[in-house]
This record gives structure tokens, sequence and C-alpha cells, in this order.
């Protein structure tokens, strides 16, 4: 098949397309490498900063758009898959349906279904928008209820959802909002982890790390710290890190490149991510591929929707301080129990997020539509 990949979060849609070729696709990524994390793609497109760059994206766009058509897939990473307004878009989706075959959206993220669920039905316990029947009123939460509700972006979500041909969903509850909206239609597959780049030495995942500190990694996105819970994570780690300076290094990585994050987590022995979700991300998959222990989201339905029953490596944490303080002492007064965590991390990743594995997963959803 010849396949099209719209747009880019956490390097779910390169590294699927490293997937995707090893099965014998052509496949074509266009994006703006996910702002400042940088992330490979065949077609850059990035807006910068004022009118002229607002111009110079939209030339820029319409002189790619006949490089965009022919082909037999599409998937689209978000509604807002490009950087102009909603608006705009609508005539974009439509060109792109006019001139190849099938369309997919991808439920990855920030969107409509996304925000409704959170803040008005509150199926989850938790989220980034609630914890349990409360509303959150951090600022990032406030804006992305005010882009998302009764706008032009809800209505281009809504029109893209009902008119494409597939919704893909890559987190439990991502699965669960646009589920409940189109049954039919919507399909979980999990994130792709390129696992033949983190192949190492078994010796890596060894006892060494019960005589030495253990090294604890935690990323910030500046913009983002509170709305993810990066900030209660972060005081939670340095509390730890106080109170046994022998026995605890904490090593941060602060909005930075995709390729210097990898670079800084190497060597750690857990992660510290996505206080209000109840899976890993990208970021965790990755670490966790590396033999790195995610200290994060991993509440039964994440366990669940993989039938996965017994390889449960993942370090759950509810949204507060007091269960991350809690369980990274555990683990930091318990070192010996980390070798084996880190074997399971990196059987999890092998198990159920191999890109290839993950590609085939795609291939069928596509060819049951084609």
């Amino acid at each position: 098949m010849k396949i099209l990949l719209l747009g880019e979060y956490s390097n779910v849609h390169w590294t699927l397309a490293q997937g995707l070729r090893t099965l014998g696709h052509e496949v074509t990524v266009l994006s703006n490498g996910d702002f400042w994390k940088n992330y490979p793609c065949d077609i850059k497109i990035v807006r910068h900063y004022g009118k002229l760059g607002g111009i110079k994206y939209m030339i820029k766009l319409l002189c790619t758009l006949p490089r965009l058509r022919g082909y037999d897939v599409v998937q689209l990473i978000n509604p807002m898959f490009l950087e102009i307004k909603a608006d705009r878009i609508f005539k974009i989706y439509q060109y792109l349906r006019r001139n190849n075959g099938k369309i997919f959206l991808g439920g990855f993220g920030m969107d409509y279904y996304w925000v409704k669920t959170c803040c008005e039905k509150k199926i989850l316990r938790y989220s980034d928008f609630n914890i349990g029947d409360e509303l959150r009123t951090n600022n990032d939460a406030v804006k992305e209820r005010k882009d998302w509700l009764d706008t032009s972006k809800e209505r281009l979500n809504k029109y893209i959802a009902h008119d494409c041909d597939g919704i893909i969903t890559g987190l439990y509850e991502y699965w669960v909002c646009y589920h409940l909206a189109f049954p039919g239609k919507t399909v979980f597959i999990p994130y792709p982890i390129n696992i033949e780049k983190q192949k190492s030495d078994s010796n890596q995942i060894s006892n060494n790390n019960i005589e030495n500190k253990v090294k604890i990694f935690i990323g910030i996105n500046t913009n983002r710290s509170e709305y993810k819970g990066t900030d209660i994570m972060l005081k939670a780690a340095k509390a730890i890190e106080t109170k046994y300076p022998d026995k605890m290094a904490l090593h941060i990585a602060q909005s930075v490149p995709f390729e210097k994050y990898q670079r800084l987590m190497d060597g750690c022995d857990a992660i510290l991510d996505q206080l209000y979700s109840y899976t890993p991300s990208m970021n965790s998959l990755l670490a966790m591929s590396k033999g790195i222990i995610c200290i994060g989201g991993g509440e039964p339905e994440n366990y669940e929707i993989l039938n996965e029953e017994d390889l449960k490596p993942i370090i759950n944490v509810e949204p507060n301080f007091d269960s991350v303080y809690t369980q990274l002492e555990n683990l930091i007064l318990h070192p010996e129990i980390i070798p084996e965590l880190k074997r399971q991390s990196k059987e999890y990743i092998r198990l159920h997020h191999d890109y290839i594995q993950v590609a085939k997963q795609y291939e069928e959803f596509y060819n049951k539509s084609i």
C-alpha cells in the first residue's frame, strides 16, 4: 500500500512508518517534527511566529498539496493535523478525501472527544481534566476546554470522525472516549516502539543497581508541567532525593529535543511520567524498552485492554504527591526488585509494542476498510 501519515505526536507516526516500511509498504510522513521535539519526518512543514511565518507556512502547504494525492491510506494524527485554523483544515481534509483512498483518524491525544468525555461524562476515575467528579482548574485544562468545546475545533473533529473510514486509538483512555461515540469504527492498537534500536547487552540489567544509587529520570515540558502532573512528581522526587542522598540520584531533562532526551534517559533505572494517565505514554514505553522502570500509569484497565494477565512491570501511582512519594521511596529502599522489574519492562514492550507487530495490526485494519 501507499500510505500517508499526517502530523506527529511523540514519534508515533515515524515509528509506525518504520514498521510499515519493513512490511513492504511505501510510507510518507509529513509533520512539523512535533515542534521543539524535532522528530524525524519525510516532508517537514513548520510554522514560525508572526504573520509572515503564517503566510510562508500556507505557501509551502499549498505547494505541497499536489504531493499528497494518490495514496491508498491517509492517517491523521489529530483533527488539527496542520498548524492552521480549524476552519481552513476543513478544506484541506476535503481535498485529501477527494484525491486519496481511505482516511483514518488517530485518537492519540488532545481533541474534542477526549475533552468532552473527561469533563462531562467523567467515566475515568481521573484524567488530565478531572479527578473524580471534580474538574481540574489548572490553566492548561481550562484553556483546552475553551479551545475544544463549542468551537470550530469541535465541529472539525465531529466532521472528520463521522466522515472517516476508521478511528485508531493508542491508549486505553482514548479508546474509551471514541468507542462510546463510534463503537463500530473505533479500534485500539498499541503504540509502536522500535525495539531494534533498544537491543543491548543483557548485562545492563544486573544486580549492580543494588550497590549504587538508584537513578531516577524525569522529563519536563515547561509549558505542560502542571497539566501532566510533572510538577507533583518532581516535588516528590526531590523530597526523596533530599531524604536519601546516598541512595538516589535525580536526572532531569527539561524541554529538550528527542535525541538529547533519549541520551539523558540512558542508564537510568526508572522514569517518572504521566501522573494523570492510566497507561504509559510513548516516552514511558521507550524507556521501558531500554529496561527503565516506569513509575506512572499502570491501572488494571491498561493490562486488560492488552489481555495481559501476568506481566505487570509498571509501578502504578495515584494522581497525588503521597502516592508518588510512597512508591518512589519503596523502590529506593528495595533496590533488589529493580533487576526483575527491568527485565519485565523490556519483555512487556517486546510482547505488546514491537513496532513491526503493531504495524501488522494497522495493516490488518487498513485492509478491512480497503
